[in-house]
């Protein structure tokens, strides 16, 4: 049904909502519902913001709140062996005949990186989701996505000839990562500046993500200014992605330089379950970031014994933070219940674990606010949830103790979000540097990639660690990512980058199977089986392991594996 107001709007609220073939479908009959599919298990359901509000668990449900996505960033590709496929004749293909898809800030689609040598653009599309569309009465915007504004292949090219190109196309991309991402997945070959992209050429296709609205900053604590992206944008984004080969007939590598530290850390999010989903469609591979969180006191680990009341994680909170959440999951046995004492010695005696209602716990002397609900058993994971959303928190140290309530196995996990959605000096006194890789880099299917230095060879320092917290093995590989340069002076460092690499080398090998015929039935799966086989190995070390998972990237290799 057509939608009464521009879902991208700041008084519309998005939810997430899952559903099944028996499920009952009055939720998508009433005449008040605007909604998108994003495929056979995933609405975007659209709200007016003035019905749902107040926002909590305990009225809309975890998962259907969108969680909130930051950018993962703040000579490589001989490194990574792609420069020596390109020396193979069988095997130079460059990405030739397949998209690389980027779900970021955006392209500037006017540098000469991504485009022919007759001038014309490499971009079949752009998806700008903070520019309105041509009217909601005009329908579907991109297929029967209801928000944004797309720009097609010949648009493109209409603007590269205009004196004036953002008259026609007037998508910028004003942060530069999405871009960066670009030019090392698959950007021209710069013989003077000895630049190439991974798969120079490949053709792209771009969504530009908008920025998260108001109503779910407040929700997360987030301030304004935080780079903040939602994951239900992320994942109409993959499916605007998914048309676009469909369209133009060509296998598809995805690459998310996003992720987050929301959720469970073993690939059970809405947008790790969609990702699972069409990463096992042939001529389809998906690359995500693994996050950059090590070193930064994000994560506890806490152990408690059945004799043992309580565990006490002590917490640093910085001056001048205005909020954060904070996210306890236990096992699937395990039972906690939550109290607090405040820096200045106030105390907060045990909230009893009533799920799924939502405890709103306030201060005698500080300005603190605190918002505690309990979720028994979480839907996707079965494990207890504990949400804690601090708002105002007073500066210094503050004790959350973890009561035992039902204990066999005695191990919980503690999250704060991830770097970028909170502040540098708010972090736990005795945090666990393992289990951080961020989300969706735990699904179970992506090609989940840590950062390194291709200069020495040495991982990056704030690579996130693995492996997930039901034990699967993440990252799974590393490539680089330290100190990367792209033409312009441009340099840039973190996992972001080093999912480019593995884009870039992903799409030579869909590339080599689809466009040489020699695999037509490749995916994510069996992609990642073959860069893995391939990998290069320090004989020091033990693999997989939670730096590097099973090795750091090398193409060439990966490709010679397959003659044994």
């Amino acid at each position: 049904m057509p939608c009464t107001e521009n879902p991208a709007s700041e008084s519309i609220a998005d939810f997430i909502q899952r559903f099944y073939v028996f499920s009952p479908l009055s939720i998508l009959e009433g005449e008040d519902f605007c909604f998108d599919f994003v495929n056979n298990q995933f609405v975007i359901i659209y709200r007016p913001l003035s019905e749902v509000e107040p926002i909590s668990t305990e009225r809309i449900g975890y998962d259907a709140i969108p969680s909130l996505y930051t950018l993962l960033d703040s000579t490589n590709m001989e490194s990574a062996g792609i420069l020596k496929t390109f020396d193979q004749p069988q095997l130079a293909f460059k990405g030739r005949g397949t998209l690389i898809g980027i779900i970021d800030t955006g392209i500037d689609y006017q540098n000469p990186l991504f485009r022919n040598p007759d001038g014309s653009t490499r971009i079949v599309g752009i998806w700008d989701q903070s520019i309105e569309g041509p009217g909601l009465e005009a329908g579907d915007i991109v297929e029967d996505i209801r928000y944004g504004t797309a720009y097609t292949e010949e648009q493109i090219n209409e603007a590269l000839r205009s004196e004036n190109p953002l008259s026609i196309v007037p998508s910028v991309d004003t942060n530069g990562h999405g871009t960066f991402m670009a030019a090392i997945a698959g950007g021209n070959q710069v013989p003077a500046e000895n630049f190439t992209g991974a798969a120079p050429e490949c053709r792209f296709a771009i969504v530009k993500l908008k920025p998260a609205k108001k109503y779910l900053r407040d929700f997360y604590m987030i301030t304004e200014d935080a780079i903040a992206f939602q994951e239900n944008d992320i994942m109409l984004g993959i499916k605007y992605l998914r048309i676009m080969a469909r369209t133009y007939q060509l296998p598809i590598t995805t690459v998310l330089g996003l992720g987050t530290n929301t959720g469970s850390h073993s690939g059970t999010s809405p947008l790790a379950r969609y990702l699972n989903d069409t990463s096992n469609n042939v001529g389809q591979i998906s690359v995500v970031a693994g996050g950059n969180e090590t070193g930064l006191g994000h994560h506890f680990l806490g152990h408690i014994s059945s004799e043992e009341e309580f565990e006490e994680v002590e917490l640093r909170v910085g001056a001048n933070e205005p909020g954060f959440t904070m996210e306890l999951w236990a096992r699937e046995s395990e039972l906690y219940s939550i109290s607090f004492i405040s820096p200045t010695g106030e105390q907060i005696p045990r909230v009893p674990n009533t799920s799924p209602v939502e405890h709103r716990l306030t201060f005698l002397l500080e300005d603190t606010v605190i918002y505690l609900s309990y979720s028994g058993a979480e839907s996707a994971t079965g494990s207890q949830l504990i949400l804690m959303r601090f708002q105002t928190p007073t500066p210094g140290i503050w004790k959350i103790r973890v009561h035992n309530a039902l204990v066999i196995q005695g191990e919980y996990h503690i999250w704060l979000p991830a770097a970028g959605l909170i502040s540098d000096n708010t972090f736990f006194l005795r945090p666990d540097p393992n289990t951080i890789i961020t989300d969706p880099g735990n699904s179970a299917v992506v090609i989940t990639t840590a950062a390194y230095n291709h200069r020495n060879n040495s991982i990056y320092i704030h690579s996130s660690r693995g492996y997930t917290r039901n034990g699967a093995i993440k990252p799974d590989l590393a490539a680089p990512g330290v100190n990367v340069n792209i033409p312009g002076n441009l340099t840039a460092t973190g996992t972001s980058v080093a999912a480019a690499h593995m884009a870039g080398a992903a799409a030579n090998i869909l590339s080599w199977a689809i466009t040489g015929n020699n695999d037509l039935t490749i995916n994510t799966t069996s992609a990642k089986s073959m860069l893995i086989r391939g990998a290069r190995r320090n004989p020091n070390f033990i693999y997989p392991n939670r730096e590097w998972g099973y090795g750091m990237l090398d193409l060439y290799n990966s490709f010679l594996q397959l003659r044994l």
